[in-house]
């Protein structure tokens, strides 16, 4: 139990270093199961849910070793290291529900463990409480592959003599579904096609991985997958892709303190949406050979956001939107299309003075010229994360509890904030 403590008033300046998704690392990691021997994946943020997966895979036979420690001219930065996993040529095939009920990226397992041992037992997951987040769509596409699946005791329990390769429709382009059908899909017979599919850059480097390993799958970055299955596949070496919500996260907290931050590693081509809200703003956004700079001078305008599958505005920076829309010069409405209790946050919000209404997926927030600070409380990654920029433009010291939270998706988040100016701190919560 941590709690971030954050005294308001500075205008974050300065250079942050994006480390790799922690979106993408901990399907990456579970991609390495799919091969026997030892793939290595560079770039893996210094997580707590990069721990919590590394046990995961532990636990089914596999020795994980991460590496944060850098060596003299290594090119990776401060809070992301690389990940070494080698996998035995007999794999357990049975999660502990101990881990999995912490994390919900821990079902990704689900798919290569049927493809590689034709049987799998994982809990249901747990993780952030941001709404349903039902496996029905797994489900179906896994079964479609010829798999069994069932729901018994808290547990899927799912079998397969073979995988068999299909046309899979999704009803909607779920990022999970998507990924565990992938990695089914590279072992099994015949062609499998993934219709309505995620398209999210944390996809394409999954793809990217499993490409290198010897797979064969077209359509990476759109909304078809062609996936031919083949015979075996061999362990790689990988680097995770930058992490585009971390980077949209400070360029929105540049913003809201009128700051003035380069983001290195950062992307623009995969924040298009998000970066374009911020200059409707008033920001001025720019690319750089290493990854682009946020500068704002003024008090932002109030813009609308409507949040949807990528290449949409993600719902993973819905928070900092709110966030920003209650600093803003007039009315926003932010719409939620992705999950229903998104909006859960915003009470611990309005107790910062921000005004905002909540009407079913709908908030409209009317813009102060600044918050003022009190205790409040995370409940998931993002809506901390937005909590903490808050707690940047509300005047005195707001203290953020349920900082555990925050740490399972930025990587020595307050370290990052005070090296941009912020006074922000973690400190552990000590129970009455």
């Amino acid at each position: 139990m941590a709690t971030f403590a954050v005294n308001g008033g500075a205008r974050l300046a300065g250079t942050a270093t994006i480390t790799g998704a922690k979106n993408s690392a901990l399907k990456l990691m579970a991609a390495a199961l799919l091969a026997e021997g030892t793939s290595t994946i560079h770039a893996v943020p210094e997580i707590a849910d990069v721990a919590i997966m590394s046990e995961v895979l532990r636990r089914l036979g596999c020795e994980v070793e991460l590496d944060y420690q850098l060596e003299a001219g290594a090119a990776l930065e401060p809070g992301m290291g690389s990940a070494r996993i080698r996998v035995p040529q007999r794999l357990g095939t049975e999660t502990d529900y101990d881990l999995v009920r912490r994390m919900r990226a821990a079902i990704c397992v689900l798919g290569p463990l049927l493809a590689r041992c034709g049987r799998a037992t994982v809990p249901l997951p747990g993780g952030d409480n941001i709404g349903s987040r039902g496996l029905d769509l797994h489900v179906a596409g896994l079964s479609r592959l010829g798999a069994d699946i069932r729901n018994e005791h808290g547990f899927l329990i799912a079998s397969a003599d073979a995988l068999v390769g299909a046309t899979v429709w999704l009803d909607f382009p779920s990022v999970g579904a998507t990924e565990n059908l992938l990695m089914a899909g590279v072992l099994a017979k015949g062609t499998t096609v993934i219709d309505n599919a995620a398209r999210e850059p944390e996809i394409v480097d999954l793809v990217s991985m499993l490409v290198a390993m010897g797979a064969k799958i077209d359509g990476a970055g759109t909304s078809t997958l062609e996936i031919v299955g083949v015979d075996g596949l061999q362990p790689v070496e990988h680097t995770t892709v930058p992490d585009r919500v971390v980077a949209g996260t400070l360029a929105y907290g540049a913003v809201m303190t009128r700051g003035d931050v380069h983001i290195r590693n950062g992307r623009t081509h995969h924040l298009d949406v998000p970066l374009g809200k911020l200059v409707d703003a008033g920001a001025e956004v720019t690319s750089t050979e290493v990854g682009f700079r946020v500068v704002m001078d003024r008090r932002p305008t109030a813009v609308d956001i409507v949040t949807l599958p990528y290449p949409g505005f993600p719902t993973d920076l819905q928070p900092m939107a709110v966030g920003l829309a209650a600093v803003s010069e007039g009315a926003s409405m932010i719409t939620e299309n992705v999950f229903e209790a998104r909006f859960m946050f915003v009470n611990e919000l309005i107790r910062l003075g921000a005004d905002v209404r909540v009407d079913g997926h709908h908030v409209v927030v009317r813009g102060h010229e600044r918050l003022s600070s009190a205790p409040v409380e995370a409940h998931d990654i993002r809506a901390g994360a937005g909590l903490v920029l808050a707690g940047l433009v509300a005047d005195g010291r707001t203290e953020v509890s349920g900082g555990q939270h925050i740490i399972r998706g930025y990587p020595d988040f307050a370290s990052q904030l005070r090296a941009l100016g912020a006074d922000v701190t973690l400190e552990p919560t000590t129970e009455a």
